[in-house]
């Protein structure tokens, strides 16, 4: 009994991870390269911020699209709530509202689309902010690097040896004052 119970706990544990992490789909592959270009930005000061929080431009479409599928899974998650909240107070109006065909039966497909996209394109707006918060910080931590030189920006902001690292803490610590 004890060999059955263990050999279906561990299968279990086996196939919930791999069903519950979805990939990216095109679409939010290419959000992912629009977000990438937009936070990189065109300047060689927020070039370098770019550099120094990823690897590369691909790590950074990897780790965009990876949150564009998470916020678009809650924003669909959080609007089929919504929308059930909605119907349960009262299902003719909602049938009126959001129904488009002749007897309304298609309502809440299309109250969770329209309210999913309200919620993505909240949560876009504020990507778009932190981006032009990073390209801010690197541009302000670029002049300042200017005016007092390198080394004594790097020992200002640098926590290593060398001071290699100042111009991404300074960067960090103005994204965090913002």
């Amino acid at each position: 009994m004890k060999k059955i119970l263990t050999a279906c706990v561990l299968a279990a544990a086996l196939v919930v991870p791999t069903g519950a992490v979805a990939k990216p789909d095109k679409s939010e592959k290419q959000a992912a390269k629009a977000e990438c270009r937009d936070e990189r930005g065109n300047t060689s000061a927020t070039r370098e911020a770019f550099r120094t929080k990823y690897k590369g431009f691909s790590d950074c479409v990897r780790q965009t699209a990876q949150e564009e599928e998470a916020e678009n899974e809650s924003a669909h998650k959080n609007a089929a709530k919504e929308c059930k909240a909605e119907r349960s107070e009262d299902s003719a109006a909602f049938k009126e509202t959001y129904g488009t065909n002749e007897n309304g039966k298609n309502a809440f497909g299309k109250c969770v689309s329209s309210k999913a996209k309200e919620k993505k394109a909240e949560m876009d707006a504020e990507d778009a902010e932190d981006a032009q918060e990073l390209k801010n910080a690197a541009k302000a931590c670029a002049a300042e690097r200017e005016a007092m030189g390198d080394e004594a920006f790097g020992e200002e902001y640098g926590t290593n040896e060398n001071g290699k690292n100042a111009f991404g803490k300074c960067v960090s610590q103005k994204v965090r004052e913002a």
